[in-house]
């Protein structure tokens, strides 16, 4: 075997990454990406620091210090919790038979498999975006930007953001592909060069950044199907601030990922983090209730819907790493480590060689989580 196996691919492996980077992928790059967990196992969880809120008090004159209680610095934790890759072969016969068309071949089949795995990440943080928001904005069913110099969903996304104490630096919207070619189609303030300043949408389709907001767009992003549930109600009082919400007498399945609105706050609407199947405890995102509620008051799910997500980078959370090998390695002949220049994901290429054929396989390790649902908002569609 030569030593020079799979980097002699190098060139063949950039071009295809090349290739992949063109997909609409939107989370990905948006979100906070973690590769420093190289000896993380599949299914172990690490943890991060959360630092609560902390309250203020009078200043007043005294012989000595001040003398605070102490403050709990709570954790989440996360995990690796897929391993996948994607493999392919070749044997004589089948090299031969294309050899002038081989490399253009083989590139494109590394960029495919690369694509196939950055598809199923990006899936993986649209579900947990989608599931792990605070609150909604817009009509579900209405693909927003729809009005021709109307802004008011940027606004209104940012306005969430704003009000749950979302950093303003560092903000993302993830668009499907029917509200960013609403942007494309309808909104000429941003692609008419006079007024935009800014050539790129109208030449290049580049979303850009509006309103503080670093537009993408994901393929990624499929509908939701709302709950069958109905006639719930609160059991007991729930005071502003409360993540839990307790439901009876209704039935019915009320869906993560589900949009609700409750009597007397149909303002807001609300994300739920954990669902439920009958009445019992949901969870809806953090900050939680922006209204008190009392007892008996109605609970109305949402309808069926394709979101958009503005957050902060910190809210999504990427681990990513190389499959893990056994010590000493196993059957494969070569394995390269090939970094991703443009996503920062890393992939693993290994080659094996068996009785006249070889087999290449591409693989990469992940887990993701919505790590602060506080920092994240749902634009329906």
């Amino acid at each position: 075997m030569s030593a020079n196996t799979l980097t002699g691919l190098i060139e063949t492996l950039y071009k295809a990454a090349d290739t992949v980077a063109r997909e609409q992928v939107g989370f990905i790059p948006a979100v906070f990406k973690d590769g420093d967990v190289e000896n993380v196992a599949v299914g172990q969880t690490i943890t991060y620091p959360i630092v609560p809120t902390m309250a203020a008090a009078d200043i007043t004159a005294a012989a000595t210090g001040p003398d605070p209680s102490g403050v709990t610095v709570g954790n989440g934790t996360m995990a690796i919790t897929k391993e996948r890759s994607v493999t392919f072969p070749w044997n004589g016969n089948e090299q031969n038979s294309i050899r002038k068309n081989y490399q253009k071949v083989l590139e494109d089949q590394f960029a495919q498999a690369m694509r196939t795995l950055v598809n199923e990440i990006e899936y993986d943080l649209f579900i947990a975006a989608k599931t792990g928001a605070s609150r909604a904005y817009g009509t579900a069913g209405t693909t927003p930007f729809g009005t021709a110099g109307n802004l008011s969903d940027f606004a209104e996304i940012i306005k969430i953001l704003d009000d749950n104490g979302t950093p303003p630096s560092d903000r993302h919207l993830v668009l499907n592909s029917a509200a960013a070619t609403k942007i494309r189609s309808v909104q000429s303030g941003l692609f008419k060069v006079n007024e935009a300043g800014d050539p790129s949408l109208l030449r290049e389709g580049k979303l850009g950044r509006v309103e503080g907001l670093d537009l993408h767009q994901s393929g990624g992003i499929l509908s939701h199907t709302k709950g069958t549930g109905t006639l719930y109600v609160f059991n007991g009082s729930h005071a502003v601030g409360a993540t839990t919400v307790v439901a009876k007498t209704g039935s019915g399945t009320v869906l993560t990922g589900d949009v609700v609105t409750f009597e007397d706050d149909t303002a807001n609407k609300y994300v739920v983090n954990t669902g439920i199947a009958a009445a019992g405890s949901m969870v809806i995102g953090k900050p939680g209730l922006r209204q008190a509620q009392t007892d008996g008051k109605t609970i109305t799910i949402g309808n069926n819907y394709t979101g958009n997500f503005g957050f902060h980078r910190n809210a999504l959370h990427l681990l990513a790493r190389l499959p893990m090998m056994p010590d000493g390695g196993d059957a494969a002949d070569d394995v390269y480590e090939f970094i991703d220049p443009l996503s920062g994901l890393p992939f693993q290429i290994a080659l094996y060689r068996q009785r006249r054929q070889v087999v290449y396989e591409v693989g990469i390790a992940w887990g993701v989580k919505a790590a602060k649902s506080d920092f994240i908002a749902t634009l329906l569609g």
